[in-house]
């Protein structure tokens, strides 16, 4: 079963290609199958979604990297 992975960015976010990049040699490193999608959200969508950091990336809907942060930017 592959893994699950959700990337999230602000409108503004500047990171998306190098996420990309990173994502794309982890999982090519590892030889793990991946369904990957990612999305631009307003910070509103963000509150809703309970994600503190832009970008956030969720594998299997668990935040990799949970903070304590406030906002999203």
């Amino acid at each position: 079963m592959p893994l699950k992975i959700d990337c999230y960015m602000s409108i503004n976010c500047a990171s998306e290609d190098s996420l990309r990049e990173n994502i794309k040699k982890a999982i090519e490193d590892e030889g793990i199958e991946a369904e990957i999608k990612f999305y631009r959200i307003s910070e509103e969508e963000a509150q809703k979604l309970g994600l503190r950091g832009s970008p956030s990336v969720l594998i299997n809907g668990r935040d990799i990297q949970p903070t304590d942060v406030a906002g999203f930017s």
